[in-house]
């Protein structure tokens, strides 16, 4: 029996990087994935690419309208929500001269009120089931500030606060709530990452990609499969004593 089996996922941002390899991962694990992702394209090619226990599902994680619609979707198609992965999220950079109120809003209504709002339209569902499992994204950047990423930094750092605070809430409802903190991880994200960091330390391209990577205990960045293996750990009943807290996957970069 696999770890996953009979369990309906839904993971947001799945249509590539983390959110990839996660779809896969629990796929692999027995699950059936929806695949959520703004890129209606790029989340129906993924699903297609899980054959017939993956389905595609195009969600904006800022639309209300549109989490619902997906969450709708899924119910509709398998029944219930089993397990929520609030994978979606979007970088950016400025120091304090250049943060404006609409990267602002932008970073915060991803990172922040996606995992929130996403989060309020599965839980009825899953109360109805009897219980779930919900895993969060923040970032080795939600446990300390960095230099002109103060939003980015602040918003991760928000998402740690949630899952403390509505683990607590659910608990009652047998609806156990974490999350997961990466470190660098290679992705086509770290691509713009990189750019930006460039323009503001005055590095040619690919320098802080390898610094990053260097600086890590373990001597390497991480990838995708070593963030959808804690992933699939904590969406199981392995986990079921889990709950309010932030596992650390970064290769040694931040104790806790």
């Amino acid at each position: 029996m696999k770890r996953l089996d009979g369990k309906v996922a839904l993971v947001t941002g799945g249509a590539r990087g983390i959110g990839r390899a996660i779809c896969e991962a629990y796929i692999a694990a027995g699950a059936r994935v929806a695949v959520a992702d703004r890129l209606a394209h790029e989340a129906e090619e993924t699903a297609a690419s899980l054959g017939d226990n993956a389905m595609a599902v195009t969600m904006d994680v800022t639309d209300l309208a549109a989490i619902a619609a997906g969450v709708k979707a899924v119910e509709g198609k398998w029944g219930g929500i089993d397990v929520l992965v609030n994978n979606a999220g979007i970088f950016n950079m400025a120091s304090i001269d250049k943060i404006t109120p609409e990267d602002y809003r932008r970073q915060y209504d991803v990172n922040v009120g996606g995992t929130i709002f996403t989060i309020q339209a599965v839980v009825p569902g899953m109360k109805k089931r009897g219980g779930g499992a919900i895993i969060n994204f923040s970032s080795q950047a939600g446990r300390r500030g960095e230099p002109n990423i103060a939003i980015y930094c602040s918003s991760k750092a928000a998402v740690i606060s949630v899952t403390q605070s509505l683990a607590l809430e659910m608990a009652k409802d047998n609806i156990r709530i974490n999350a997961i903190a990466p470190g660098v991880v290679d992705t086509p994200m770290w691509e713009m990452v990189d750019s930006q960091f460039a323009k503001y330390e005055n590095k040619p391209l690919g320098q802080k990609k390898r610094e990053v990577g260097e600086a890590v205990p373990l001597g390497r960045m991480g990838n995708p499969d070593d963030i959808a293996g804690p992933c699939v750990f904590l969406a199981s009943d392995e986990a079921r004593y889990i709950t309010a807290q932030t596992l650390n996957v970064d290769g040694g970069n931040w104790m806790s």
